[in-house]
């Protein structure tokens, strides 16, 4: 598999640790710096990678607008991907928080690729770490999670680093990956990347046409253990974290069902009752169903 392969998720679903879980393939003695990640796709929303191939100043330019440009820009990339490919690396790995959507001219904004692993995570452990992420309460992020219009990096008042990304609801993010049929979908979830590492993210790479020596894996998962880049984040930062609360950490938690202990039975209803249906799906199951009463 050759070109561009997006790495799609909703915020706080795992993206960044996959990401440094293949940065830290070829890593040998000690892990990866997680300021300088060796992987070249960066991020599908980048205002910069936009300007620079479409030689317009994005901020005169109206989301619509640059939604609209944004495939021939992935077009770009995808060839440049090919060119460039070496058996070793093949399919170049793109970062992407937005919904599979249409542009307002009616093309799927995000078709130029070989193909996308779509990272998916419990949407009750997601509610606290969004809510560390936007400097909310763990209400707010709820709120967000269900809002249809929810969007990333557009607000008015300021021009931000990187395009508009259109999120839809964390259920409507999941279904426009999982059912739209343009490109192959390998899908990873977020627990399962906790519980079964070796093969999850072995399968993975093999779908990205990446695969790697099982001792590779292995190093690159204990080099990317959560405790290891919390550590990291607490000795220099990470760059693409500016938090204006300077006591925030990108790396927070990293647990699966931390919501035992982080939501109240109210909020894990709330977010249950609306995205119950996809949480099925994806095969997790609701708190009625694990013997959840009362206060969690």
């Amino acid at each position: 598999m050759t070109g561009i392969i997006w790495l799609a998720s909703y915020p706080k679903s795992g993206n960044t640790w996959f990401r440094l879980l293949v940065a830290n393939l070829s890593a040998t003695d000690k892990p990866t710096d997680i300021n300088a990640m060796a992987e070249r796709g960066g991020i599908a929303s980048a205002r910069g990678e936009f300007e620079f191939h479409t030689m317009l100043d994005s901020g005169l330019l109206t989301h619509d607008e640059a939604d609209a440009l944004r495939p021939r820009v992935y077009e770009v990339l995808t060839d440049d991907a090919e060119e460039e490919a070496e058996p070793e690396t093949q399919a170049r790995l793109v970062k992407a928080h937005d919904a599979y959507l249409l542009t307002a001219v009616g093309e799927p904004m995000l078709r130029a690729a070989a193909g996308a692993i779509v990272i998916v995570r419990d949407p009750r452990d997601v509610a606290a770490s969004l809510a560390n992420h936007r400097r909310s309460t763990i209400d707010e992020a709820i709120a967000f999670m269900a809002d249809r219009d929810a969007t990333f990096a557009a607000n008015p008042r300021g021009q931000a680093l990187q395009l508009r990304q259109r999120l839809l609801d964390w259920s409507g993010h999941a279904a426009s990956w999982l059912d739209q049929a343009d490109i192959p979908v390998h899908l990873v979830r977020y627990e399962d990347l906790q519980a079964a590492p070796v093969e999850t993210f072995s399968a993975a790479l093999a779908f990205a046409g990446r695969p790697a020596a099982r001792a590779a894996v292995e190093r690159s998962i204990e080099f990317a253990r959560f405790e290891r880049l919390q550590a990291q984040e607490l000795e220099r930062g990470f760059g693409e974290w500016r938090p204006r609360n300077t006591s925030a950490l990108f790396f927070r938690r990293g647990q699966s069902q931390a919501w035992r202990s982080e939501l109240t039975a109210e909020q894990v209803q709330r977010i249950e009752s609306v995205h119950g249906s996809m949480m099925a799906r994806l095969g997790y199951p609701l708190a009625a169903g694990l013997g959840v009463q009362g206060p969690v």
